[in-house]
């Protein structure tokens, strides 16, 4: 209770430095993910088909109905995202060829084109439909998927001929047909397939009609700063309500540790250094950006739960001490917090030890990124 320590200040003086320090936490938080939105970050995307050609589009010799698939070699995608503060970002053309790779009629087919700007300005013109847009990413065991012999990474095009696209899901487009064989257009490793398939009527808990999981594919787009800074303060808020949801789950035996992917210093080193290699291999800095902004997201909702030795303890004792009229001894308050900091290491070591005798915790950075 020395004059100037901490301990000697008023109610708000002590509660707006245990409020720093969080807010600081959630402030960069903020700060990285509108960067990593800014840098380039993964969207839903699908190759566009020509609903209605535009004048340009007819001037290069696209029609409706054509799938717009690359030019110059690479793939020509279209954001599922309605927000135009999102900005495809192309790769750098390779061959020089100038030319442009076209679906019709279920042929692929070549153009000429003069330059990507070309290509770009006459599909924003037309009216187009994204497709190409739903890839497999996992396979159930002895499922209908399994024994057709779809595989991890197939792109489903068409079930029967029909587009699977926003508005035809696969789910929907494949429950139409259960108990009757379909024939499913997939793209594997830059090859179109036809691949027969017949969906079960009764298909086990979690499994769905085919045995399949299914995601969307995926591409690197950049945001603008005010779109960007908002998903930032949106996305920020969104993890910290991931958080605090995590221990009432847990209690409630809704979730698992394993689940919750709780994870002490060893788990976060190796996921910082899995980010940090996707970075580096992938030449986006989204991995390390986004996991950083999400280690100070929870960093600043953690601190704040009402345990002892975190901030949010020390504030619980200032609002006992608010509501009592008097506070609680800083003897006994202190002690509380050494009980509550060797609890705190305990379950940091209990943690950790798990981290060390199980498999190292990973993200698959690039199958999120598409690349």
């Amino acid at each position: 209770m020395a004059p100037g320590s901490f301990n000697a200040a008023s109610r708000g003086a002590r509660a707006a430095t245990l409020i720093a320090g969080p807010a600081m936490n959630f402030l960069l938080a903020i700060v990285l993910f509108a960067a990593s939105f800014m840098a380039g970050s993964p969207v839903p995307a699908g190759s566009p088909r020509i609903d209605t050609a535009g004048a340009a589009a007819t001037a290069l010799g696209l029609a409706a109905g054509d799938v717009v698939l690359a030019y110059d070699g690479i793939p020509i995608q279209m954001s599922l995202v309605d927000d135009d503060s999102f900005v495809m970002m192309q790769q750098t053309q390779v061959d020089n060829s100038k030319l442009l790779t076209v679906l019709r009629d279920d042929q692929v087919i070549e153009l000429e084109a003069a330059s990507f700007d070309a290509v770009w300005s006459a599909l924003r013109e037309s009216a187009s439909t994204p497709v190409l847009m739903t890839q497999v990413t996992g396979i159930a065991e002895e499922s209908p998927a399994y024994l057709a012999g779809l595989l991890p990474g197939d792109i489903v095009y068409a079930v029967d001929g029909v587009n699977v696209t926003l508005d035809e899901p696969l789910n929907v487009l494949v429950s139409e047909r259960r108990g009757q064989e379909l024939m499913l257009t997939v793209v594997r490793d830059g090859a179109w397939l036809q691949i027969p398939v017949t969906p079960r009527v009764d298909p086990p808990p979690g499994q769905g009609a085919l045995g399949v999981q299914i995601g969307s594919v995926n591409r690197m787009a950049g945001m603008k700063l005010l779109p960007a800074l908002w998903n930032g303060v949106t996305n920020t808020g969104a993890y910290a309500g991931i958080v605090l949801q995590l221990p009432v789950l847990l209690l409630q035996g809704q979730l698992s540790a394993e689940e919750a992917q709780i994870s002490g210093p060893v788990g976060i080193a190796q996921m910082v250094g899995g980010a940090m290699s996707a970075s580096i291999d992938t030449g986006f800095w989204f991995p390390i950006l986004r996991l950083s902004a999400v280690l100070s997201a929870a960093l600043a909702i953690t601190n704040l739960l009402p345990l002892p030795a975190l901030d949010g303890g020390r504030l619980l004792f200032i609002l006992i001490e608010a509501v009592r009229g008097r506070r609680v001894s800083p003897e006994r308050e202190g002690m509380i917090h050494v009980i509550g900091f060797v609890f705190l290491l305990g379950l940091m070591l209990i943690i950790t030890v798990r981290d060390l005798s199980s498999a190292p915790q990973t993200i698959d950075w690039a199958r999120l990124m598409g690349q």
